[in-house]
């Protein structure tokens, strides 16, 4: 069951379309449940409605798995260069001025974002719904891999598994790295991660470059991460209908201790 919402960002001064995915038993039992926070919410749940018609099927994938747990969807902001801004905590930096062939101005919003989510959103959720306050979760796709992680260095109190798929560190690579490596992570659980083989499609310099760069930021997170996972998917593409296909696996990384 999905239900949508409008909540207000301070920071942003708008309103936010909020998805929220409720297990099949959610109305039956007085379970509580832990939450799963994803970004690009449009993208997360069903195909209508997602940008370009193909998203990541959770709705039904979560109906028939009969994995109980709430996944909150946070849409992106449509509007320009917005989705760069917020989902990167940082102004795009030196590698990403190699892969995209120009300097980029955008990014440095996304301590604002994850301050809405973490402060205006998080509460919100866990007084509408029966939640396990201290079981949450966080994934996200491309820059919303970048996002997600920054988050398990921000408040890895509160954001104890996270899953980053595909994730673009290449708009903020030095500062994601610097800021892994002064983090204290004792308190993540779980770290889920893959990359492609073929992310820039036929580009195959900057599909290493890309596989390479993303490695190096997982050697270092699964040195203070026991609990860690990369997944190389060979002959991986950065669109949806390959998202789609490892939503299995790392729902099963996050939650196997929920099947």
């Amino acid at each position: 069951m999905l239900e949508i919402h409008q909540v207000y960002m301070t920071s942003f001064k708008q309103d936010r379309t909020i998805r929220v995915y409720l297990p099949v038993s959610y109305n039956q039992s007085g379970k509580v449940y832990p939450v799963l926070y994803m970004h690009d919410g449009q993208n997360v749940f069903e195909d209508a409605g997602a940008i370009n018609g193909v998203s990541l099927g959770m709705k039904d994938y979560l109906d028939e798995s009969g994995l109980e747990i709430i996944v909150v969807g946070i849409d992106l902001n449509t509007e320009g260069e917005e989705r760069v801004n917020e989902y990167c905590p940082w102004i795009n930096g030196e590698l990403s001025k190699k892969v995209l062939g120009y300097a980029s101005p955008t990014g440095g919003r996304g301590e604002e974002y994850l301050d809405f989510v973490v402060n205006e959103l998080k509460p919100l959720i866990d007084k509408k719904y029966r939640t396990l306050t201290n079981h949450t979760s966080m994934a996200g796709i491309s820059l919303g891999g970048l996002i997600s992680t920054y988050a398990a260095c921000r408040y890895p109190q509160i954001f104890k598994r996270i899953a980053a798929l595909s994730p673009a560190f290449y708009r903020n690579q030095e500062e994601i790295e610097k800021l892994i490596i002064n983090s204290d992570l004792s308190a993540v659980e779980r770290f889920y991660m893959d990359c492609g083989t073929k992310e820039a499609g036929e580009n195959e310099e900057l599909s290493k470059l890309f596989f390479k760069r993303n490695n190096g930021v997982y050697q270092i997170l699964s040195s203070k991460i026991p609990n860690s996972k990369f997944q190389m998917i060979e002959s991986g593409e950065h669109n949806y209908t390959n998202f789609r296909n490892r939503i299995p696996d790392m729902l099963a990384y996050l939650f196997s201790d929920e099947i």
